[in-house]
């Protein structure tokens, strides 16, 4: 049972690619919803960083005010860093667990890790292989002013707190572009999907 990695920058398209082969039959762990997850009201990451970054990153009912952590971390490596310090751990563990369920199990022909830090947090040593979505830097920027209601020179200052593309791409088996049309993307997934899952 293959394991798969899958990464690419903000805004590249990876949750459309990951929902697509879970459509298709793959186990998808998603590192972003466990992240959201460890910072439920009352949990202990929460907690640290409510410890770390101060109770104005709450709002009135004690839950994370996603927009303002968002933008310390984005303005601040140290504290980048040190959300990083207190998440990343936990998420590590917590997808070595369900690899190792999926694998007991043997019931999916595929399981993929959608990671958008699959490489900066050393995940890739959990998977047999890493599949990079990649799109121009500035359909992400687009994509990204789009989606988060930000200013361009916001979306340029997320990215640059992102491993850059062709350093990803040095650690890729396979290659996702999904810079076209989506029916290119699909087209290109259901060749990977044939290629690994019917005919490995």
């Amino acid at each position: 049972m293959l394991v798969v990695g899958l990464t690419g920058g903000i805004a590249s398209g990876k949750s459309t690619v990951s929902g697509y082969l879970k459509a298709l039959g793959a186990a998808v762990i998603d590192a972003d919803l466990m992240a959201k997850e460890m910072v439920q009201l009352n949990t202990p990451a929460l907690q640290e960083i409510t410890a770390y970054f101060g109770e104005g990153i709450l709002d009135n009912t004690g839950q994370l005010e996603r927009k303002k952590l968002a933008q310390r971390i984005f303005n601040s490596k140290k504290d980048r860093e040190k959300l990083n310090s207190i998440l990343h751990p936990r998420i590590i563990r917590k997808v070595q667990d369900l690899i190792a369920e999926y694998k007991q199990e043997g019931k999916v022909p595929l399981i993929v890790v959608d990671a958008p830090l699959l490489l900066e947090t050393g995940m890739q040593n959990l998977v047999d292989e890493v599949w990079v979505v990649a799109v121009a830097k500035e359909v992400q920027i687009a994509r990204l002013v789009k989606r988060d209601g930000i200013t361009q020179e916001e979306a340029e200052a997320r990215l640059n707190t992102q491993m850059a593309l062709v350093d990803k791409l040095k650690n890729a088996h396979r290659i996702i572009d999904n810079s076209k049309e989506i029916i290119h993307t699909l087209a290109t997934l259901d060749e990977l999907w044939a290629k690994v899952v019917n005919n490995p």
